[in-house]
C-alpha cells in the first residue's frame, strides 16, 4: 500500500474515533425587568449581560428575559470508548475500553 493510501486509511480510522458532541442546552424565563439571573445549579446570582461557568461546567449567560445554559460535554463516543469527566477543571478524557489508552479525537 502506498504511503498516500495508508495516510488516507489512517485518517478515516481516526475520524471514526472522534466523539460526537451533543451539547445539552436549556433556557429559563427570567422575571420581568430582572437585573440578575440565578443559576439553578449553584444558586448564585449573576447580573444581566454576564456569562459564567457553573460547578457542573455548564456555560451560562443572563439576559433581561432569559437564562441560557449549555453543558458542552460529549454524551456519546464511538469506537467503544468511554468518557471520564473532571468537574474541577471542566475537562474530560476519552478512554479506550481497556482504560489504559486515551482515545484519539477531541470534543
Amino acid at each position: 500500500m502506498s504511503m498516500m493510501k495508508r495516510s488516507v486509511f489512517v485518517g478515516f480510522v481516526l475520524l471514526a474515533l472522534v466523539p460526537m458532541i451533543h451539547a445539552a442546552c436549556w433556557r429559563q424565563q427570567n422575571k420581568i425587568d430582572a437585573t440578575h439571573c440565578q443559576d439553578n445549579v449553584d444558586k448564585t446570582w449573576h447580573p444581566v449581560g454576564s456569562r459564567w461557568t457553573n460547578s457542573q461546567c455548564a456555560k451560562c449567560s443572563c439576559s433581561v428575559d432569559m437564562i441560557d445554559c449549555c453543558d458542552g460535554w460529549p454524551t456519546h463516543v464511538s469506537g467503544g470508548c468511554s468518557i471520564k469527566y473532571d468537574y474541577k477543571t471542566c475537562t474530560y478524557e476519552l478512554i479506550y475500553p481497556d482504560r489504559n489508552s486515551p482515545c484519539m479525537g477531541s470534543g
